[in-house]
């Protein structure tokens, strides 16, 4: 979408459709007044209305977008108005909108501007790649945006930096919404490759041969059972130097998890595809990175496999020799995931770090806990974990800490090796925090579960579809912008 910024009165430029979001009980222009009965709309958050000025104002149609009241107003009202708009325009089959608050937003004026941004074109997403026979107003697109603001520069520049972030989000979520035979591990190395060629990363993917040359022994276990072999996918952004923080973004891709011989019910297959959520968020994390050029070094490293059922499977009772040479006993062939990231959390230990970050769909019992309202989140190192937290308060993509008391990592010792892979339903999302924390040795660790919040069926936010949310990138993008 072409989203453009100016100054001006939204009610006097002619428009298709003009979105005006206002506060709750404020005082409307007499144009907009006019038009209502005393108890219409009162701006209550959330709230819609549509109205034909018919001359009384120059939009052909007024949408009114209840911000809530003021003093709670945040840059979310302003993502989640934004996509309202753009969601009724195209309803409307309306190319052009123009968009605006009534009255001084309690906000800086390039933080709105991302969030106009990213509501709009996070809002206008649609994944229709496999569907046919669609319909005119099921295929179209709203093309163009203008935002009225009095702070234009800095409005622009927010607009530019959330377009890169949505882009970042857009990608993610097409990368989850696909269906697993279409994006196997060999493919998301493919994507890595193009990624990298389009915009300049360093980009290695390592085959099966090369893993077993170099001894990832736990993305091999996980994928052995299917024809489709895995992938350990390196993508990095600038070079360590003196002086640059270097951050490793590390992400569960798993393409498919049938659960292994340890079978899920057909139910909770379903939805497995989107069992990559945490490599897609490292995906357009380091899209995004690459278009904004910070002053880091990001590296972004993805284990990638499909969990399937074959006589070649593994099994439960068996023992894994991991990358660091640690070895896991394996109760639960569906608790995978930790076993191939324990490859990528220690490999991430060659770049020396300032922090690593990992993002994984890993837990049911973070679903328990938390629902779809929150990300898990646990860390070995306090400030991190603060950054990350003040990270999803500026993003909206909330995160609830969960402790690391060394009670837990007691939990995942194994009686015949050196961990094993679940350690009972007692919390099973901390007890697999610390099976990943004791793959990162000394290093800043932030472990982030999101397997509540990547997929939804129901969206509860104007910008979310069915499916893929994409969850994760705005908070990495917002995490490494306060890192520079």
């Amino acid at each position: 979408m072409e989203i453009t910024v100016k100054t001006g009165n939204l009610l006097h430029e002619p428009s298709d459709l003009a979105m005006l979001a206002t506060f709750e009980d404020a005082a409307l222009p007499s144009e907009v007044t006019d038009l209502l009965e005393p108890k219409d709309f009162r701006g209550k958050a959330n709230e819609t209305l549509l109205l034909y000025p018919r001359g009384a104002a120059a939009p052909r149609r007024l949408l009114l977008v209840g911000l809530g009241k003021r003093e709670a107003v945040s840059a979310e009202s302003i993502r989640r108005a934004s996509a309202t708009a753009v969601k009724e325009a195209r309803r409307l089959q309306v190319a052009a909108i123009t968009v605006a608050v009534n009255g001084d937003l309690p906000l800086d004026a390039e933080v709105a501007g991302q969030a106009f941004a990213e509501g709009l074109d996070m809002g206008a997403y649609r994944f229709a790649r496999y569907q046919t026979g669609l319909a005119n107003e099921q295929t179209f697109l709203v093309e163009r945006a203008t935002v009225f603001s009095q702070t234009v520069e800095r409005t622009r520049r927010g607009a530019a930096a959330g377009q890169t972030t949505a882009r970042g989000v857009n990608f993610a979520r097409d990368l989850v919404n696909g269906p697993g035979y279409a994006l196997t591990p060999a493919v998301l190395g493919e994507e890595a490759l193009a990624l990298g060629k389009r915009l300049g990363l360093k980009v290695t993917v390592l085959d099966k041969a090369q893993l077993t040359e170099q001894g990832f022994g736990g993305i091999l276990a996980v994928g052995k059972g299917s024809i489709n072999e895995p992938r350990f996918i390196v993508m990095e952004y600038g070079e360590p130097k003196k002086g640059t923080p270097t951050i490793c973004l590390v992400g569960k891709g798993l393409t498919f998890d049938s659960g292994g011989l340890s079978l899920k019910p057909p139910d909770a297959m379903e939805t497995m595809k989107s069992d990559m959520g945490g490599s897609a968020a490292v995906f357009g994390a380091m899209q995004v990175v690459a278009e904004t050029k910070p002053s880091l070094h990001v590296v972004g490293l993805v284990s990638s496999a499909e969990n399937m059922p074959s006589s070649n499977a593994y099994r439960p009772g068996d023992i894994v020799k991991t990358l660091s040479g640690k070895t896991i006993e394996v109760l639960n062939t569906d608790a995978e995931g930790r076993i191939i990231l324990s490859d990528a959390l220690f490999y991430a230990q060659r770049y020396k770090p300032d922090a690593i970050v990992e993002l994984s769909t890993l837990t049911g019992a973070i679903i328990i806990a938390l629902g779809a309202h929150a990300t898990g989140m646990m860390g070995t190192d306090q400030s991190l974990v603060d950054r990350i937290s003040r990270a999803g308060e500026l993003s909206a993509e909330k995160v609830w800490q969960l402790p690391l008391w060394d009670e837990y990592h007691a939990m995942v010792k194994s009686e015949i090796a050196d961990l094993k892979n679940i350690a009972g339903r007692a919390a099973g999302s901390i007890t697999a925090g610390a099976f990943l924390a004791a793959f990162v040795g000394d290093f800043p660790f932030v472990h982030l579960d999101i397997a509540g919040t990547a997929w939804v069926d129901r969206p509860a936010k104007s910008y979310d579809v069915h499916g893929g949310t994409g969850v994760g990138v705005r908070l990495l993008a917002e995490f490494l912008k306060g890192y520079v």
